[in-house]
């Protein structure tokens, strides 16, 4: 199974593609692939928000388990 990171670079096509669609930097996105760091909340919600749902935050940032996003 793919992890929610994976399916959001592959829902951007490219982890530079993920970072111009998110406004972060192809570093930022590298390490959350790494597991370097995790996603913030708010790149998380706004990861649910550009990917219309397909992405969840909750999956992106685990501390939101519970909250309704969307």
């Amino acid at each position: 199974m793919d992890s929610p990171i994976s399916r959001l670079i592959s829902f951007f096509g490219t982890q530079d593609q993920t970072a111009k669609a998110m406004g972060v930097s192809q570093p930022t996105v590298a390490g959350w692939a790494s597991g370097k760091h995790g996603v913030s909340e708010l790149n998380a919600l706004k990861a649910e928000r550009i990917t219309k749902g397909k992405i969840k935050a909750s999956e992106l940032c685990p501390r939101l388990e519970g909250l309704d996003a969307a």
